[in-house]
């Protein structure tokens, strides 16, 4: 249930499209995209230089690693999410940039594959909370009808940062990149100046509905299924970057790829892609007033890349293979539309608590889609079992999206009870 508990205008602050909550969230997510995808573009070389070396084995403890990392993100989202609502956007803005950039300062001195994978863990609960609470401010602050444009600039800056884990992996080797995602992170705590906290955040810490309750998700059937949806809608994403892309290597063998593939370049061209693909959907849902059916254009759209990735890629060069990457990351970029939508989904008392959850949970998806992925290779073989995941995950977000109610323009004072 939906109440609006203000009698009388929520104070705000002026607030632009380059205000420091807007640039602070999107360089915040730019060294999150950074450290969360460094491990994709170091894989292989960080795990031959632990001693790793067999084909399989490098395929095996790196989807280990993977699971660690995003198993981390599984339980920070839910910690997280509720600090956001009891404590402050802003307490979980910085504090989980100082975890992230600790734990990846750390990950550069392992010496051991368990050693790598607890750091990825608590690295996982770090990035689980900046998007979320990031989303949040900016969706909170800025005027309704510019919000969309608000959470573009995040997301376009933010995915960016995939592209500089590219080129200072190359350059400086895995060790040296995880010391300079550290260092950025903790660099970034110091614009906290002329950051301040969500006047409607404020306005609700003086009523008497609770907050953060993340069990109250679950005691409402409607609500539940607003969830639910939330959650299903950004599953293809990860499981385009999560297994198209992180084992793009192994696709590339598997389809024949006239020259050598490597994850780090597919990484790049996927992000790089990306890049325009959330400029474009949250310019889209501006121009078309309407998230959802700008979600189903690029949900459709992403359909049709995966389709020519697994299928009309059959003895190709490694250029056209990259090519593809970079049109399949136009296609996944509703990231931040999604993480717009779930936020604008749920009122102030919840709406961290989802913010942050959500993306979490969608990126841990990646926890079961591996497991199945595998579980598929054996009877329908990498192309198929890959085939399968994508057109179910894409049929259900689609689902997802079609029964959401519209959120575009929405009032955001309100609460749920």
């Amino acid at each position: 249930m939906q109440t609006n508990t203000s009698p009388s205008p929520t104070p705000t602050r002026p607030t632009g499209l380059l205000s420091a909550i807007v640039v602070v969230a999107a360089l915040g997510y730019f060294v999150d995209i950074y450290d969360l995808i460094l491990f994709s573009i170091v894989r292989v070389q960080s795990l031959k230089d632990l001693g790793i070396t067999a084909t399989e084995e490098l395929t095996n403890q790196g989807l280990y690693l993977i699971n660690m990392q995003m198993g981390g993100m599984l339980l920070g989202g839910i910690l997280w999410g509720i600090l956001g609502d009891k404590r402050g956007r802003l307490s979980v803005l910085f504090g989980s940039i100082l975890i992230y950039s600790l734990a990846n300062l750390a990950n550069g001195f392992v010496q051991t594959i368990e050693q790598y994978a607890w750091l990825r863990l608590i690295a996982g609960i770090g990035l689980a909370g900046e998007l979320g609470a990031g989303i949040t401010l900016v969706s909170e602050t800025l005027p309704k009808e510019k919000r969309g444009y608000g959470t573009m600039i995040v997301a376009t800056v933010g995915v960016s940062g995939a592209m500089l884990a590219y080129w200072v992996g190359e350059a400086l080797g895995w060790r040296n990149a995880y010391f300079v995602g550290g260092g950025l992170g903790l660099a970034l705590l110091a614009l906290r100046v002329g950051v301040y906290e969500s006047g409607l955040f404020e306005q609700a810490k003086k009523s008497e509905v609770e907050r953060g309750n993340f069990l109250a998700l679950f005691t409402n059937r409607a609500r539940l299924a607003r969830y639910v949806k939330c959650l299903l809608i950004g599953v293809p994403l990860w499981f385009v970057v999560g297994i198209l892309i992180t084992l793009a290597p192994e696709f590339g063998a598997g389809l024949g790829v006239t020259g050598p593939v490597t994850a780090g370049l597919a990484v790049f061209w996927c992000y790089f892609g990306l890049v325009f693909g959330d400029f474009a959907s949250g310019t889209l849902s501006q121009v078309l007033r309407s998230r959802n059916r700008a979600l189903q254009l690029f949900l459709v759209f992403c359909g049709l890349l995966v389709g020519v990735y697994l299928f009309a890629l059959r003895g190709a060069s490694p250029t056209a293979f990259y090519t593809a990457c970079f049109v399949l990351g136009i296609s996944v970029g509703f990231w931040a539309l999604f993480v717009t939508v779930a936020a604008e989904q749920f009122g102030t008392n919840l709406r961290a608590t989802v913010a942050t959850t959500a993306p979490n949970f969608a990126r841990g998806s990646v926890v079961l889609l591996v497991p199945l992925f595998q579980a598929l290779r054996g009877p329908a073989g990498l192309v198929g079992s890959a085939a399968i995941l994508g057109f179910v995950s894409l049929l259900i977000a689609f689902w997802a999206v079609s029964t959401l109610p519209e959120s575009f323009g929405k009032d955001l004072d309100y609460v749920e009870r």
